[in-house]
C-alpha cells in the first residue's frame, strides 16, 4: 500500500524535531560568524579607470570606425595590462615581495560593452597597497603603450583614492551568517525527516493499522499501581470472653 503523508504530519515531524533544527541552525550561524570575523583575512578593493581614445579632433571623436577601433584595442590592452611586460615594472617600482604572476591574480581588467573606458580593479589585504598597485599599474601601462603598440592613445581617467574609512569587500560577515542560517535550516529539516523515516518503532494505533492492514478493536491503557496505605488503623477483631457476673453489652 502506498504511503502518503499529510501536511499535518509534516508539521508534526517538524514540531517534534524542532530542537534539532534550532540547534543545527545556531551552530551553523555561530561557526560562520567566527570564521568571518576571526579567521578570514579582510580583502580590500581599489579601482582606477583609463580611457582609450586616439581621436585628434571632434570629427574623429564621433567617427563610428574610430570608436570601434578603440573598443577593439581595449581587448588587446586588457591582456597587455596583466602581462609580465607591465607587471614586472610594477613589482620593481613598488618593491613588492611577490612575482608578476602572483600580482596578476590580484588584478582584474574590465570594460563595459562598446565602451572606450577600461577599469583596473585590484584586490589585496591592505587598502593602501591595493591603491598603490592600481595607480602604478595604470601609470606604467600608459608609459609602455607607445613602446609596445606604437600608439599614444591611453589616458588615465580617474586615479584610485584611499578613503579614510576603507571597508573590506570580503568577507561579508552578515551575508555569510545569513547563508549559514539558511543552510542550517535546510540541513536541520532534512535530518529531521531522515530520522523520522529511519524510525520504525510503533507509536500510534495508525502505525499498527498501516502495518497489519487490520482495524484496531481496542486499546489497553497503562494502569499504575495504587500505593499501599501504611498508617491505616485496623479494627480489633479478637473475641473477648465475658467474666463471671458480666453480660455482653454491659
Amino acid at each position: 500500500m502506498e504511503e502518503t503523508i499529510s501536511l499535518r504530519e509534516l508539521f508534526a515531524v517538524l514540531r517534534k524535531r524542532l530542537w534539532l533544527i534550532v540547534l543545527i541552525t545556531i551552530i551553523a550561524a555561530t561557526v560562520s560568524a567566527v570564521i568571518s570575523f576571526f579567521v578570514l583575512t579582510p580583502v580590500y578593493e581599489s579601482k582606477t579607470q583609463i580611457l582609450v581614445n586616439q581621436a585628434k579632433n571632434d570629427q574623429q571623436l564621433y567617427n563610428p570606425q574610430v570608436v570601434q577601433t578603440n573598443v577593439q584595442l581595449i581587448n588587446t590592452y586588457n591582456d597587455i595590462i596583466t602581462s609580465p611586460a607591465i607587471l614586472d615594472k610594477v613589482v620593481k617600482e613598488l618593491k613588492l615581495d611577490e612575482s608578476a604572476q602572483s600580482l596578476k591574480g590580484q588584478i582584474q581588467v574590465t570594460s563595459a560593452q562598446d565602451s572606450q573606458v577600461a577599469q583596473i580593479v585590484v584586490q589585496g589585504t591592505s587598502a593602501k597597497r591595493a591603491t598603490e598597485i592600481a595607480n602604478t599599474t595604470a601609470s606604467v601601462f600608459q608609459k609602455q603603450v607607445p613602446k609596445l603598440m606604437n600608439v599614444d592613445n591611453v589616458k588615465i581617467l580617474s586615479k584610485a583614492a584611499l578613503g579614510e574609512n576603507s571597508s573590506p569587500v570580503k568577507p561579508q560577515p552578515l551575508l555569510n551568517v545569513a547563508i549559514a542560517i539558511i543552510v542550517g535550516l535546510m540541513i536541520g529539516v532534512g535530518l529531521s525527516f531522515l530520522l523520522e523515516y529511519l524510525d520504525n518503532t510503533l507509536k500510534t494505533e495508525q502505525d499498527i493499522e498501516n502495518i497489519l492492514e487490520l482495524p484496531v478493536m481496542g486499546v489497553i491503557t497503562t494502569i499504575k499501581d495504587v500505593p499501599k496505605a501504611t498508617n491505616v488503623q485496623r479494627p480489633d477483631l479478637t473475641a473477648r470472653v465475658p467474666q463471671r457476673g458480666e453480660t455482653f453489652g454491659s
